[in-house]
């Protein structure tokens, strides 16, 4: 007996000393996405050429709001300062010129920059008028950096595309950047343009503007991984994020985002791209939900949803973005409420003035193919749609309205049943699980209350210190096969929009909710490199690969206290540091600067005031599983489209929390531990 006690004790003690976690590699969850090369067969003739050996040229205008194309050859070439190279005077200009690599503005140019760090860039202007609202013009602005072509220098094919919805740049038949105007060019009736015969041969202009069709016969080779995807391009990133798993198949809509929220003269010029899976592993890009196919549209947040057997997806008319009240449907709207307690349904082809409120699409296939309805059903701009557990049609409503709203049919009228909740804030979303229900309120709120409750009775989670909010932006949760739950978000850089995230939810017996990494979309990486067996007091290492997973164990040496940081550094010092603190006697993790010395003074998780939305330095609180040892993993990602690292930690495998630190890429790392032992400390390159 006393034998097989001793026995009994030393597994044990083995077993404690056991790596927790080990880092594996797995096969990358991958987009495939559609083809981004367009080919472009004129209709007609040119209406003017200028060709070989010739600067300039005239033509005769031809139905100027319908649009034009400008082709021509460019032979690109080492520059320095700035190089005009088309001009249509007053109209549009083309210029080459070199930026700097260290100046990441509205168009992200240092995204791609030339082996020897310089940043040469071609940008297209276009001067646009407004007749009813601009007594001058201004210049919409697009561009892209050499760097990114295969054969940066020598002879392309350009083509400047203005659709009047749209203002776009193509590269050999490649969609390079885009912006959506407002406004039309101020035409004569008849012009000399003119070019740089050392850049530029063979420019033509068409009118109306040629309809470019999507070249099938060129395929993406480039399979990205899903987990921290931004859309190709230079300065193209993931906006609100809106999810529904219907038929088998979870499908991801996400505003599309360029120039972080400063597209249409910074009036948003957002609409709804669609992502889906079937497994979770292979993701396949399908055509924009909701495309920009009018200058008034300007596109908010909304919600996929079923009804009648019918796939939708709601989303607001942003036009008080652009146009004031009285030229768009909005008083009409809140008229008819007031006179008939409830909403109206009107036709926007055939109102008056110009279209706002909420409207929805519909699939013609139930799974892509989405078709505008071209119907407004509500004066909400961020219209929530869903049919809740008593099969209720329910909206939540926000930005110019709020509210709990219900209606008998979709285009049926609706009326207000809880006038005061939620809150007009931002981006509301509802879902079910287990006993509870929660609506999550974009940025920083949650509110949750039991199934039985009546909808008065929702209770702030975020005042009790027991959200997970961890560094994502306006999430959407949507329940999946086998009872799972994920929360689908975007990370904020430099401004609005960013990276694609997704996380895996787990709920406590009391409702409470916490967060792990998703097993299906965990990068891939390749070996890992075991770094200490374990690490007591402070420890460098010096050897971290661009981008890595890092993992390792936690044992307290005593009850529900000590602490630990790691700090990711850069070359020298700690400038632009961060640092990963776990304090286990308050049960909190946060982000802050890496301190040299001493471990970084506490932050403030949102219960205090702190700010986890914007992912750069807040705490959170409340952590479970922290009693016992527990594992720690870590991605951390830099890209040169980033500009800096993205941080994304998992803690005991129930809480999770992701940081942004622009400018900063890590060379080193710094361990720090007072009454914990970091054990298995383990580092993983990412493919």
């Amino acid at each position: 007996m006393h034998k097989n006690k001793n026995t009994f004790l030393w597994v044990m003690i083995c077993l404690l000393y056991l790596p927790i976690f080990h880092v594996s590699a797995q096969d990358a969850a991958k987009v495939d996405l559609l083809s981004h090369w367009w080919k472009f067969s004129p209709p007609a003739p040119a209406q003017g050429t200028i060709g070989k050996g010739s600067k300039s040229g005239e033509f005769v205008t031809k139905d100027p709001v319908a649009g034009f194309t400008v082709k021509f050859n460019v032979n690109l070439e080492k520059i320095e300062g700035q190089q005009n190279i088309l001009e249509i005077p007053d109209v549009l200009s083309v210029h080459l010129r070199r930026v700097s690599p260290d100046v990441r503005d509205r168009q992200n140019y240092p995204a791609y920059k030339m082996a020897d760090g310089s940043l040469p860039v071609l940008e297209a202007n276009i001067n646009l008028f407004r007749k009813e609202l601009d007594s001058q013009g201004k210049k919409m602005e697009i561009g892209f950096p050499l760097a990114m072509l295969k054969n940066s220098y020598g002879k392309h094919e350009i083509i400047l595309n203005f659709t009047g919805a749209q203002w776009t740049i193509y590269v050999d038949g490649e969609l390079v950047d885009n912006d959506f105007p407002i406004g039309y060019p101020k035409w004569d009736s008849k012009y000399a343009w003119s070019i740089d015969p050392k850049f530029v041969e063979n420019a033509e202009i068409f009118m109306p503007a040629i309809v470019p069709e999507r070249d099938l016969s060129k395929k993406s080779v480039d399979k990205p991984q899903v987990q921290y995807w931004t859309p190709v391009g230079h300065n193209s990133w993931v906006g609100d994020v809106a999810t529904i798993y219907h038929n088998g198949r979870f499908h991801l809509f996400y505003l599309y985002d360029r120039r972080h929220h400063s597209s249409k003269f910074g009036c948003g010029g957002h609409y709804f791209e669609h992502l889906s899976t079937s497994d979770f592993k292979t993701w396949t890009e399908h055509e924009p939900a909701t495309p920009i196919e009018e200058q008034w549209e300007t596109f908010g947040t909304g919600t996929p949803f079923v009804v009648d057997d019918k796939f939708c997806i709601s989303y607001g008319l942003h036009t008080s973005r652009i146009y004031p009240d009285e030229k768009t449907m909005y008083p009409a709207l809140k008229v008819y409420y007031e006179n008939y307690g409830k909403t109206g349904f009107f036709d926007y082809n055939s109102f008056p003035t110009v279209p706002s409120g909420a409207t929805y699409s519909v699939s013609q296939d139930g799974l892509s193919n989405f078709k505008k309805s071209k119907k407004i059903i509500h004066y909400s701009e961020n219209p929530t749609i869903y049919t809740d557990a008593d099969g209720k049609l329910t909206m939540l409503a926000s930005f110019r309205s709020k509210g709990m709203w219900q209606s008998d049919s979709l285009d049926g009228g609706w009326y207000c049943v809880n006038r005061d909740f939620p809150p007009g804030g931002d981006c509301t979303f509802y879902f079910r699980w287990g006993k509870f229900d929660y609506i999550i309120g974009g940025f920083v709120d949650l509110w949750s209350k039991p199934i039985e409750g009546t909808n008065t009775e929702y209770k702030s989670v975020s005042a009790q210190g027991e959200d997970f909010y961890n560094g994502f932006n306006v999430p959407a949760i949507s329940e999946i096969s086998d009872g799972r739950f994920i929360m689908s978000a975007w990370l904020p850089v430099r401004g609005w929009g960013g990276p694609l995230l997704i996380h895996e939810m787990i709920q406590f017996p009391d409702g409470r909710i916490g967060t792990k990494w998703m097993k299906e979309l965990i990068p891939e990486t390749g070996k890992a490199k075991t770094v200490a067996q374990q690490i007591n007091g402070t420890v460098f290492y010096d050897a971290v690969p661009e981008s890595f997973m890092l993992s390792f164990d936690v044992y307290p040496t005593k009850k529900n206290g000590g602490k630990l940081a790691v700090s990711f550094l850069p070359d020298e010092g700690t400038d632009k540091g961060c640092e990963f603190q776990l304090r286990l006697d308050d049960l909190v993790a946060q982000y802050s600067n890496a301190s040299f010395s001493q471990f970084a003074d506490p932050e403030k998780s949102l219960r205090q005031g702190g700010q986890p939305q914007e992912a750069r330095n807040y705490a959170i609180e409340k952590l479970v599983g922290a009693d016992k040892p527990f594992s720690v993993r870590m991605v951390v990602k830099y890209t040169d489209k980033l500009g800096g690292v993205l941080i994304d930690s998992e803690i005991a495998e129930k809480r999770t929390m992701i940081t942004y630190r622009p400018d900063l890429f890590v060379k080193k790392l710094m361990f720090k531990s007072d009454n914990i032992h970091i054990k298995n400390v383990n580092i993983a390159p990412l493919k």
